[in-house]
């Protein structure tokens, strides 16, 4: 499994440390340290949509032009990775965006 977030982001703390605490291997990924490529990128979108992956929420967005929010989320999420939500979990083929009790579940993990 992997996880990639940002090492001061309380979700993904407390996600490494229950996923941790269940006696499974993770790797974590920090997002502001590590290029993602526009392929996994892409798959993530595939999977859950911008409607998901991009926080809209945040300082990053907010501070965008809106012609810059106008850009393919793709190479919007490349160029700013602060803007993925997260955590997002990769275990196998099959990735999850956040921590919450689906997440949880569908991990195995109590």
């Amino acid at each position: 499994m992997k996880l990639y977030g940002l090492k001061n982001c309380d979700s993904c703390k407390k996600a490494l440390k229950d996923i941790r605490s269940a006696g499974k291997d993770i790797e974590f990924i920090d997002i502001r340290d590590t290029s993602i490529s526009i392929d996994t990128i892409q798959n993530w979108l595939d999977q859950h949509g911008d409607g998901v992956l991009v926080n809209r929420k945040s300082t990053t967005w907010r501070n965008l032009s809106n012609g810059d929010r106008q850009t393919p989320a793709r190479i919007l999420l490349q160029a700013h990775p602060t803007l993925i939500k997260r955590p997002i979990i990769v275990a196998g083929d099959h990735s999850f965006v956040g921590w919450n009790v689906d997440v949880k579940s569908a991990l195995g993990i109590a």
